[in-house]
């Protein structure tokens, strides 16, 4: 078992890095920073859409494991004091791998396609105020949208910025995509559905913006300013991302913990008799 791991870069964080390290060697698990088999996140979820970013070239091969040093998160789903537990079982135990659906964006101007994975989402925004957008789902005029910018999610980035700006939770062994208004303005000129559009693998969604508008995208955590941009085409990738799961930790589990807070037998206790 070779394994890469990546920390979020405070105190707490390479503390615990130091210990996996430790443990993982005394295991007889080699760290292999180029060609792991696993790749371990020490953080929080923020922290793993570093390291699927790092690793994007090799998606394919390797699966994710996230250890969260606060509250369990979505895709962070170790605590920091499970480290002993989670190294003997990568050394002894073969993990069920869990496949989640990944964003493709392809950006074209004039002059280029540049094409991106997201593990989260796309945000599109005007760097001018408001931004002016026609919708086509395929090929196929759908609505002229005008707001405040707008989020395509992955199913298993619907619980982030999507849920904020009203869009619906999906479960991610869904293979679809999202897309979710941020606050958009409905007139005679400018109409749109106003609310979430879930489309399936091999539909898709072009996003054509006023040629000259300056505009702020954000892939995940990254972001860029772009001019000149003709349209944004957003599918469901081929690609998955892969996470190793050495126990069961159902996803609606994670949606009530992290939105709800009740465990089940509170939620028993309170159930109408």
């Amino acid at each position: 078992m070779k394994y890469a791991l990546l920390d979020r870069g405070d105190s707490l964080s390479r503390e615990l890095a130091e210990q996996f390290h430790a443990l993982a060697q005394y295991k007889g698990l080699k760290e292999d920073a180029s060609s792991p088999d696993v790749v371990v996140s020490i953080g929080g979820d923020g922290t793993l859409l570093q390291a699927f970013h790092r690793f994007i070239d090799r998606v394919q091969d390797v699966a994710f494991v996230g250890v969260h040093t606060g509250h369990l998160g979505f895709y962070a789903d170790w605590k920091k004091n499970e480290l002993a537990q989670l190294v003997d079982l990568m050394a002894t135990t073969e993990p069920q791998k869990v496949s989640y659906p990944l964003l493709r964006i392809q950006i074209v101007t004039d002059d280029e396609t540049r094409s991106f994975l997201a593990l989260n989402e796309f945000t599109l925004k005007s760097m001018e105020g408001t931004l002016v957008a026609q919708l086509n789902v395929n090929d196929e005029p759908f609505e002229m949208f005008r707001g405040d910018g707008i989020v395509v999610s992955t199913p298993s980035g619907s619980t982030g910025y999507n849920k904020s700006i009203g869009g619906a939770i999906i479960h991610p062994s869904l293979e679809a995509l999202q897309i979710a208004e941020i606050a958009s303005i409905n007139n005679r000129v400018y109409r749109t559905l106003g609310s979430s559009v879930i489309l399936p693998k091999h539909h898709h969604c072009d996003i054509v913006p006023e040629p000259d508008e300056p505009l702020s995208i954000w892939i995940d955590h990254l972001t860029m300013q772009l001019q000149g941009v003709r349209s944004i085409i957003c599918t469901v990738a081929e690609d998955k991302v892969h996470f190793a799961r050495y126990r069961p930790f159902p996803f609606w589990n994670r949606v009530r913990e992290a939105f709800i807070g009740s465990n089940p037998d509170e939620l028993e206790h309170k159930r109408p008799k």
